[in-house]
């Protein structure tokens, strides 16, 4: 029995009581972000933005400027000066350097989300005025050049899908092996095979281009294979450098518990990495497809291009896309330029169509992954 204590209450002879873990919540260790920037600031960057503007007008009226663009330039620098003093007299420093920071990064961020805006409105208004079903069933075979209201650039989809998916069949493998080699295997000749595949990244399109010419036009003919084999060879390293960047995600305790129980390694790369790391590497060859499905300079050397529908990528000469817009582009007629434009509009409607498939299935491998957890 216990003996309760006359002096303190407490009872006697009993173990002392465990500590009781601290409570911990989860959301208490994300960082705080403010909802809102404060009033202070918002008025720090509309007296320096004003400050500016005045230097600007004043440099203006003494120099005789007339550009626009060289005035935005110093209007620019003239901001981030005046808020870095006006920072540094209301706080430190090291304050204005930060706030200086987070001006530059945002700035640079609303530019090129800027300029990627214009450039898609833009390329919408001039080529939404000939987007019609007609435009992806009918080709150019049997239409003249001052008929806005029929022809279409169904030739150049076809010739496309093929020859991109003949690029991704042959990618595809080779490029998640020596993925696989160059972050499971490690062998000797890993940093060779790397060295290669950094320097294929930097590879021109055009002189792919030359290399199939060299090796196979001109002992053949134009073609989509040959198209292909040239746009395989620009997609090789993307493919390959996205997927090796994907292996390095997978924790390595699964490939640690999988080789403790006697799993050779090359099961454990078959049935634990590969299939942990599925929606990663599709990504990976998304991106790679979205690499090449825009190339052009490749496509002169090898498919050449025609006017007419050619569904056999085998013989003969073959459009695209890319080709589609080059051609039409520089002919001397609006008709054939509108329809440039609206082809660009597919094909920049294509590419965004595939990013944003690897981005929904990057979330859903994500998602699925934490589940998991």
């Amino acid at each position: 029995m216990s003996v309760v204590s006359p002096l303190r209450g407490q009872a006697v002879g009993l173990p002392p009581a465990a500590p009781t873990p601290p409570v911990t919540d989860p959301a208490l260790d994300r960082p705080i972000r403010p909802s809102a920037v404060p009033r202070d600031q918002v008025i720090e960057v509309f007296i320096a933005g004003g400050s500016a503007l005045a230097a600007v007008l004043t440099l203006r009226l003494a120099l005789d400027w007339n550009g626009i663009l060289g005035s935005t330039i110093w209007w620019y620098l003239f901001f981030l000066a005046f808020l870095y003093l006006l920072v540094r007299d209301g706080g430190s420093p090291e304050v204005a350097s930060d706030r200086l920071a987070i001006v530059l990064i945002w700035s640079v961020g609303a530019v090129v989300v800027g300029a990627l805006s214009w450039i898609v409105v833009y390329l919408f208004v001039k080529g939404f005025g000939l987007l019609r079903l007609g435009f992806f069933t009918s080709d150019l075979s049997k239409v003249g050049p001052l008929n806005p209201k029929a022809g279409g650039a169904s030739h150049a989809i076809i010739g496309t899908v093929e020859q991109v998916g003949l690029a991704t069949v042959a990618v595809v493998p080779v490029a998640i092996l020596t993925a696989v080699y160059l972050h499971e295997i490690k062998g000797r000749l890993a940093p060779l095979v790397r060295f290669i595949v950094d320097a294929m990244s930097g590879l021109p399109s055009i002189v792919a281009g030359l290399l199939v010419y060299t090796l196979w036009v001109r002992s053949h003919d134009f073609s989509g294979a040959a198209a292909a084999a040239g746009l395989a060879i620009l997609m090789l390293p993307t493919v390959t450098r996205a997927s090796e960047e994907i292996l390095r995600t997978v924790p390595d305790s699964l490939r640690e518990g999988s080789l403790a129980l006697g799993a050779p390694q090359w099961r454990v790369v078959n049935r634990i990495v590969l299939p942990t790391a599925r929606a990663g590497l599709f990504t990976a060859v998304i991106l790679g497809v979205a690499r090449a499905v825009g190339e052009t300079a490749v496509l002169i050397l090898t498919a050449l291009g025609a006017d007419t529908t050619n569904t056999n990528p085998f013989s003969g000469p073959q459009s695209s896309l890319p080709l589609f817009v080059f051609k039409l582009y520089r002919l001397p007629n609006e008709t054939q330029v509108a329809r440039a434009w609206t082809g660009g509009l597919v094909l920049v409607l294509l590419v965004l169509m595939l990013f944003i498939v690897a981005r929904s299935i990057s979330r859903l491998g994500d998602t699925s992954r934490k589940g998991k957890r």
